[in-house]
């Protein structure tokens, strides 16, 4: 075969034909000017979107506003206190002297973050004790009563968070003196018939007296102190033996109880610190991270099931287009557009709906957070990944609900499709 054969030969074979290429902005303007065509529709079809995106907004939003509140709420008396139980000797020794002396609440009040600390010495021989209002026993007296005697440091009152009611809590002078004073609680108070301490009134029990000398009321913490009678240490030491410290209380400021948990034993009990049993608050972060999951948990199938109804709607509306515009499709496909320029064009509107709801429902579901915040006084806490990632979310619902109408369109044969009644 000649060169000249060749070359007609090749002549002959058919040119391939270059289809058209979409740029993007076209794609774009197309697909923005059939969402704006029904624009009743279209508004419709993206309201399920909005009260899905709307819903899980305000789920989130206001659940992490509502368990930041319960945390800043919190119960300051339990998130503050520490409490340091003392043994009264060392595993497998008999005698050791105390673990704990009564000056070491001292060196506990010196850590950082300690507001006030108090030592307390009780025993179950002075838990039930019997206490009198005087000292003449007669027919039918109803004036004794059986009381919890302890022994405590002058710090009590600021460490149960109580107040004197009357008269004054014992001092280092009547610790130091050995003073034969008792403080009593309210309520012991009350059983004692003690109104006033101005007459200086006495109590007595196991043949001593002792000079009532305030009354301790509105206690918080260990309230079952408000029924005991409160002895100097060196007093209960002296006449009931109550020498050693059996319980510490601290109470710290709001976010310091953890560390002054585990520092407190090493200052009361240098060496033996392991013997000591603390007992602190619960970490609060994750008290509010419980709050926030449970509200969570309870609203977001609500949330989820508006954006599966929100995107069956969109793929509805976007099948129905599809065959509504079932001319301008073939029409599109014999001017050599391909099937996946129609099904981007067709995919790109749901996703618009999408995205448009997704914007529309983060914004109201950030004002209603606000004004929930504003109406019960809270502090609103938005998390700017929930705004970011809302309208995000609106426009992977439309993506996937536009899937199947956009790959239906993109099937459509020209000649069947321009064949088709308009």
């Amino acid at each position: 075969m000649t060169r000249a054969g060749a070359g007609r030969r090749r002549s002959t074979r058919p040119t391939r034909v270059e289809r058209p290429r979409l740029d993007p902005r076209d794609l774009w303007t197309e697909a923005l000017a059939g969402v704006l065509a029904r624009p009743v529709r279209s508004a419709l079809t993206t309201l399920g979107t909005v009260l899905g995106i709307t819903t899980l907004v305000i789920t989130i939003g206001v659940a992490s506003t509502a368990g930041n509140q319960i945390v800043g709420r919190f119960d300051a008396l339990t998130a503050t206190s520490v409490t340091v139980t003392v043994p009264r000797t060392l595993p497998g020794q008999d005698d050791t002297g105390p673990l704990v002396d009564w000056s070491g609440t001292g060196a506990v009040r010196r850590l950082a973050g300690v507001e006030s600390v108090a030592a307390l010495a009780d025993s179950a021989t002075t838990n039930s004790v019997q206490v009198r209002s005087n000292d003449v026993t007669a027919p039918g007296d109803t004036s004794s009563q059986t009381l919890g005697v302890v022994a405590t440091s002058a710090g009590l009152p600021d460490a149960v968070r109580g107040a004197m009611t009357a008269g004054r809590f014992f001092d280092t002078g009547d610790i130091a003196r050995r003073d034969q004073v008792a403080v009593l609680g309210d309520q012991a108070a009350e059983l004692l018939g003690i109104r006033r301490v101005e007459d200086a009134p006495a109590i007595f029990f196991r043949g001593q007296s002792y000079t009532v000398v305030g009354i301790l009321g509105g206690i918080r913490r260990e309230r079952q102190l408000s029924t005991a009678v409160l002895l100097p240490p060196t007093t209960a030491a002296d006449r009931l033996g109550l020498r050693d410290v059996t319980r510490v209380l601290v109470n710290t400021s709001l976010g310091a109880a953890r560390q002054v948990a585990r520092q407190a034993p090493i200052a009361l009990a240098p060496g033996h610190e392991d013997a000591l049993t603390v007992v602190a608050p619960p970490d609060l972060s994750k008290s509010r991270d419980g709050v926030q999951n449970d509200v969570n948990g309870l609203f977001l199938v609500l949330g989820l099931v508006s954006l599966v109804v929100g995107a069956i709607g969109i793929a509805n509306v976007t099948l129905v287009t599809v065959m509504e515009r079932v001319g301008e499709i073939g029409l599109r496909r014999a001017l050599g557009a391909s099937r996946r320029q129609v099904a981007g064009q067709f995919l790109l509107e749901s996703t618009t709906i999408g995205l448009l709801g997704g914007v529309i429902g983060t914004s109201l579901g950030i004002a209603v957070v606000v004004c929930v915040a504003v109406v019960k006084d809270w502090t609103p806490v938005l998390d700017l990944r929930l705004a970011l990632g809302a309208p995000l979310a609106g426009a992977l619902v439309g993506l996937l609900a536009g899937l199947y109408p956009s790959l239906r369109a993109a099937r459509m044969e020209p000649a069947d499709a321009l064949r088709a009644p308009s």
